[in-house]
Order: structure tokens, then C-alpha cells, then sequence
């Protein structure tokens, strides 16, 4: 199943872990809304490492979805591991095996983010059980 819509989302510095002078790691807290066939909020964490100068960096990070996706009321946790190196960039997201509760147990799948415009976009491939 395909589930597509838009969503906002609010980054906000979080206290690093590791402070080492050139460990250029960050944390951020995760805040997003989501619309369309995905109505819902999520709440989560990010961690970050890189070179602005290099313009390369990496980036994981977990949160947890509730609200209803087509119909469906439940939540489940999204999984992103990201990379950028000399413009190129690789965006992984995908759900938790087991994370589904509720009317979404079961749930397993990936997200497409595509931001354009200054416009967050998603697309939510996923499958449930019968």
C-alpha cells in the first residue's frame, strides 16, 4: 500500500553527548506533523556528525508516529540513516520490525522523504498483515 501527503517539522538543538573538542557531533529533538493519508504527529531524536566545510556528514535517527494512516489508529517508530559527501546524498527510512501497535501491528514498510521548495513531502510504502 502507498500512502502520500505533506508534514512539518521542527529540529531543535539538543545537548551533545560528546562534547570533545572536533567531534563535531550534534543532537536534535524531532517534532513533526503529518498530513494526508498519514494523519498524525511524531516525536524523536536525532544524532549527527560532519564537516560543514567538507560538506559531507551523516545522520541517524528514530521516531515514533501516532495518529491514522488510512483509516488505521495506532503508531510505529521510523528508523533514518542518512549520509552526504560532495553533494551526493543517501536518505534510508524505514519502520521497526514489531514497532506497530494497535491497529498498525504488523506494520512494516519504508518512507521517501523529498523536500522541494521548502515543502516536506513523504511517501509511506508499507504492508500490513491481513
Amino acid at each position: 500500500m502507498l500512502a502520500r501527503g505533506e508534514f512539518d517539522v521542527k529540529l531543535a538543538p539538543l545537548p551533545p553527548y560528546n562534547q570533545d573538542e572536533g567531534a563535531q557531533l550534534g543532537r536534535m529533538s524531532i517534532d513533526k506533523r503529518f498530513r494526508g493519508d498519514l494523519e498524525a504527529v511524531s516525536k524523536g531524536e536525532m544524532l549527527s556528525a560532519g564537516s560543514p566545510q567538507s560538506g559531507s556528514a551523516g545522520y541517524v535517527a528514530v521516531e515514533r508516529v501516532t495518529g491514522v494512516l488510512q483509516g488505521r489508529r495506532g503508531s510505529f517508530t521510523l528508523q533514518h540513516h542518512a549520509t552526504m559527501h560532495a553533494g551526493e546524498h543517501e536518505l534510508h527510512v524505514g519502520v521497526v520490525p514489531a514497532s506497530g501497535t494497535d491497529e498498525l501491528a504488523g506494520i512494516s514498510g519504508s518512507m521517501t522523504i523529498v523536500i522541494s521548495g521548502g515543502r516536506h513531502r513523504y511517501e509511506l510504502d508499507y504492508e500490513l498483515p491481513a
